[in-house]
Formats: structure tokens, sequence, C-alpha cells
């Protein structure tokens, strides 16, 4: 099986430090017309910060993938004539819209990036040291000392994405997911008759009607035990998180399609109940190979408190219906 987009990176660990700061100067004035002047030190520079900073054209992490040390500049120190250290230069990391900053030793959430443009410093620099002519007072005319700049921070940060989406697609791997998305969206996820096409989150806008649009992901399909960590399961689940929506696709051939979305749903549950507090639609893929007989023989089986529908991407039965329950749920 190829994997089609292998540039699609959702985690990375990488190793940051900040700049330190410079240290102040210890400078008295001296020029020709003054041969005992006064303290005229200036204050070192601050060291370089590393900045966070969100940005809506990316959506993958790669960059980082081969870039793992990422170092901000020192700040020069002060001199004479109160003259202020240059600060260093911040690095700043672009990184796409959903990327959670954790520690990377305990990690703990940092803080998160959901806006173009947003900036967070991740790394703080060192603050310069202060000259010497800060420390001149009436019973110390001559300091000979200035402070030293802070020392520069350093460490594991792990950075994490989780997709920005309106509506994530949940389904065990063939359940017609892709094929959904390729229908109500210009997505072209790869699509093909056997587990596991799907090995990147594929994210697709959904035309609505005047002009209106939404967010569709399709995620990798689940199978029983992904909450465990079971064959793609939990690296795919974390991006679930972000759908106010979760729309549940169980092929119409299935065997039992109350369990088979029961199992769906323990999965989302164990990983994460919150999950469960999210907007549900429960679509019956793949309907075109049912008759109105066995559709209402179906129909009896399906859980109650959901709104369910049957749909067919191929021959698009049912998608206008689709979007119109999904646009009353995210409004």
């Amino acid at each position: 099986m190829k994997i089609k987009n292998s540039n699609f990176v959702d985690y990375v660990k990488i190793f940051c430090r900040s700049g330190k700061g410079g240290a102040g100067s210890t400078h008295f004035l001296r020029d020709r017309n003054t041969a005992k002047g006064g303290p005229d030190g200036g204050d070192g520079g601050h060291g370089g910060h590393i900045i966070i900073r969100g940005n809506a054209q990316m959506w993958t992490l790669l960059h980082l993938k081969f870039k793992k040390h990422i170092f901000a500049e020192h700040g020069n120190p002060g001199s004479g004539n109160h003259k202020h250290g240059k600060d260093g230069a911040s690095q700043i990391i672009d990184v796409p819209l959903g990327t959670v900053i954790k520690d990377g030793e305990n990690e703990k959430i940092l803080f998160e990036i959901t806006e173009d443009g947003e900036e967070k410093i991740m790394v703080e620099g060192g603050m310069g040291g202060k000259g010497n002519s800060h420390f001149k007072s009436s019973t110390n005319q001559a300091p000979r000392y200035a402070q030293p700049g802070i020392e520069e921070q350093e460490g594991w940060y792990i950075l994490e994405l989780k997709v920005l989406a309106d509506v994530g697609l949940v389904g065990f791997p063939n359940a017609g997911k892709s094929t959904l998305l390729s229908v109500v969206s210009a997505a072209k996820p790869e699509i093909a008759n056997y587990p596991f096409t799907t090995l990147v989150p594929n994210l697709g806008i959904v035309s609505y009607r005047d002009d209106r649009s939404f967010i569709m992901a399709d995620i990798p399909g689940i199978i029983e035990g992904a909450s465990e960590g079971k064959g793609l399961g939990l690296r795919f689940l974390r991006h679930i998180e972000r759908n106010s929506t979760l729309l549940f696709l169980v092929p119409a051939d299935s065997d039992n399609i109350n369990k088979e979305y029961n199992i769906l749903l323990k999965e989302l549950e164990k990983y994460n109940p919150d999950l469960l507090d999210k907007e549900r639609i429960l679509a019956v893929s793949k309907s075109d190979m049912l008759d109105d007989e066995l559709k209402e023989e179906i129909k009896k089986e399906l859980p109650e408190n959901i709104t369910s529908l049957f749909i067919s991407s191929v021959a698009q039965e049912g998608i206008t219906n689709l979007k119109d329950i999904i646009w009353k749920k995210l409004n």
C-alpha cells in the first residue's frame, strides 16, 4: 500500500534555546575634557525569544521534522556612553492552526495556537544586565559593578497538531468516508477498497446554500481498541477533539449497524468522555444497494437517540439532506 501524503506530520519534539541577556557595562566617562568622569556604562541587550506563530497557509509540522534544534541569538553587552547592547534576534516558528505546545519533560500543555498571525513566546530570552550608571548614588559616586545578563533557557518541547474542522467523519476503515468527502467537497482523498486507505486526515470545504460553507475532516478509520493505541487509532483520535459535530458512517452492508455504531462510540468514550458531548449524526452509507423494504427493516434497528439517514455518495442519494442536517447542527 503506498502512503500518499506522507508529508503530513502532526507530532514533533524539538530542542529550543532562547538567547542569554548581554552584560551591563562598568564604563566610566573619559574624554579630553574629563579625566575622571562618572559611570556611563550602558545596559546589555535582551536575549532573543523562541516564538510560535500561527499560519493559516500551513497544514503540517513537516518543516520541523528535520530541524530538531532551534536557537535564538544572545544579547550583546552594553558599552560606554550609555550605549545599550543590541538585542538578540528571536526565532519565530510558524505552525498550522490547531497546534498544541507541550513541555517535553512532563507533557503539560503550555498553550495552543488557533488564529492566523497569533504569536506566543514559548521560551523567553534572558533580560540584559543593567550598566553601572544605574548604581550611582550619593554614597557611591563610582560604582565598579554592573549586572550580568540573565541566562538563557532551554529544553525539549512537543508540538502536536489537532486538525481544525467543523465536522469529523467517524467510522471503521472502508466505511466510505473518503468517498463522501470527495463528493461533497473539492478534496481529492485517495480512495480504494481496502482498509486504512486514509493515513492522514483529509480536509474538505463543503459548499452549502447561499455561498455558505463548512469544513469536514475525513479522519482515518477507527478499529476496536483504537483508544488503547491499536492500529492508527490513538494518533488520529486527537483530531476528532476539535470537531463540533461528529458524523458517524456505517455502511449498509454491515452485519449490525447498531452494534458497529456503539463500538465506535465506546472507542471515543474510552479515549475522551467529553467527545460524547458533541452533536452526532449517523449516516448509513452505500445505501444505493438497499431497496425501500430493506431500508424500513434497517430503520427499526437504528439507535433512537441520534439523527440518522441513508446516503449513497456514489449515487448522490441523501447528500443534500445530509448537508442540511449538518448545517442545522453546526448552527
